[in-house]
């Protein structure tokens, strides 16, 4: 075991202060001793890193079964999805004077002051839905690190707190999802992952700008 390791464990185990005089009051808090006991009973790890004259990073690490979040259960088809609460900024019916078509597939849905990107989620996972049609869509508008677009789904179910099982672990990465988990009914829900999708979103919008000012030759661009 290098000298390192000890020291580091060391600041883990009780009773251990950096006071420099002790006193009847020195090393009474809460120590980390504490902490590492109670992250390793839910099954994590603490970790500890240093660089002499810069300062120490701790690290948690905690299984991922233990994250639970509120989410919004939406239903696309037969299939059950769960948008985190907490990047939904509304929920709409679509109006036709509100919608524009940039080019191909691509569809901005006109929000007050902004153009939300639409992405049907029928078509991100290639499955059949009741609506697949823009014109009076249900629209559930989301948004992460400053960037909003609208997801289009057949229904808005119920609100719940769910606890995320990681696809990576279990099977493998699925672009647009960011895990999974098991509802009351015993069915499979599955967790959008918000930024991900926007960032797909985004893309996609750049990329028909693009062609609607520099067509390829022989291309036409709807209008």
């Amino acid at each position: 075991m290098s000298a390192e390791f000890s020291i580091f464990e060391l600041i883990l185990e009780p009773g251990f202060s950096t006071a420099a005089q002790l006193s009847d009051i020195s090393g009474r808090g809460v120590g980390m001793d504490v902490v590492k006991k109670n992250i390793q009973s839910l099954g994590g790890r603490i970790q500890v890193e240093s660089t002499p004259n810069e300062g120490s990073l701790f690290r948690v690490h905690l299984p991922l079964t233990l994250a639970i979040l509120d989410g919004q259960l939406v239903r696309v088809g037969e299939q059950t999805y769960i948008i985190p609460l907490i990047t939904i900024v509304e929920s709409l019916q679509t109006k036709e004077e509100q919608i524009n078509r940039v080019s191909g597939d691509m569809v901005l849905y006109r929000l007050r002051e902004d153009n939300v990107p639409v992405l049907p989620i029928y078509q991100l996972f290639d499955i059949e839905a009741e609506t697949e049609e823009i014109e009076n869509a249900l629209l559930v508008v989301v948004e992460a690190d400053g960037q909003k677009i609208g997801l289009m789904v057949d229904d808005l179910l119920a609100q719940q707190q769910v606890v995320i099982k990681s696809l990576k672990d279990n099977y493998q990465d699925v672009k647009g999802i960011s895990g999974a988990t098991i509802l009351g009914d015993g069915s499979v829900a599955l967790i959008l992952d918000i930024p991900g999708l926007i960032q797909l979103a985004m893309k996609h919008a750049d990329f028909s700008r693009n062609r609607k000012h520099n067509p390829q030759p022989n291309e036409v661009i709807a209008q």
